[in-house]
């Protein structure tokens, strides 16, 4: 009691009390750095732009030998990936044509639906040695779910009513599990570029 009434009148601190024997020297240096260190990485984290999006999906084979309607259709509207999940956008491509137009599979393979979804005539075929599949709207179905497609098969015609268009058209779409892709990707630069057919003048022939 004398001790502590006497370093109060005084006011001297008592000399710190040494650390044990079994902890190491620099332990307080330690605890001191692991500190800093949480402080930073957490600041860091509050202000952290979003983390990189995943890897993105496999290229889309060209594995499509036709248009899904005529021979090179004016495309009304193409794709536009929307930059979220439930962002607005156009999953798909319009293609003019008119109704009662036959509807093509443009590769081989097996239909996996064919149906009315929303009212509107829906044809989806699951693309042969791919995890793709390509789907056809507003179509009047001519195929069952199971039916195999080969290219240019028939599966529909266009239903003069349903669509999103100002005018008659095929809504085509193109889908890797559950992500939306071109369709147009399916089509070789020879058929996607093709423009009408033209005659040309045979050599040494007076036009």
């Amino acid at each position: 009691m004398r001790r502590h009434d006497r370093t109060a009148r005084t006011g001297q601190a008592l000399p710190p009390t040494p650390l044990p024997a079994f902890l190491p020297a620099f332990l307080p240096t330690l605890l001191l750095t692991l500190l800093l260190t949480l402080l930073t990485c957490t600041a860091r984290a509050s202000g952290a732009p979003p983390p990189p999006p995943g890897p993105r999906a496999s290229s889309v084979p060209t594995l499509a030998s036709t248009w899904p309607v005529g021979s090179h259709p004016l495309v009304l509207r193409g794709w536009e990936p929307p930059a979220t999940v439930y962002a607005r956008g156009h999953r798909g491509v319009d293609l003019a044509t008119p109704a009662g137009e036959r509807v093509r599979a443009v590769a081989a393979g097996r239909v996996s639906f064919a149906g009315r979804v929303a009212g509107r005539g829906v044809v989806s075929v699951q693309l042969a040695g791919t995890d793709l599949r390509t789907t056809y709207e507003p179509v009047t179905a001519t195929v069952r779910k199971g039916d195999e497609v080969e290219p240019g098969s028939a599966v529909g015609t266009v239903e003069i009513t349903g669509s999103h268009c100002p005018t008659t058209c095929v809504h085509w779409g193109l889908l890797r599990g559950e992500t939306y892709l071109n369709p147009l990707s399916l089509l070789p630069p020879w058929l996607l570029n093709r423009g009408p057919s033209r005659l040309l003048p045979v050599l040494g022939t007076p036009l």
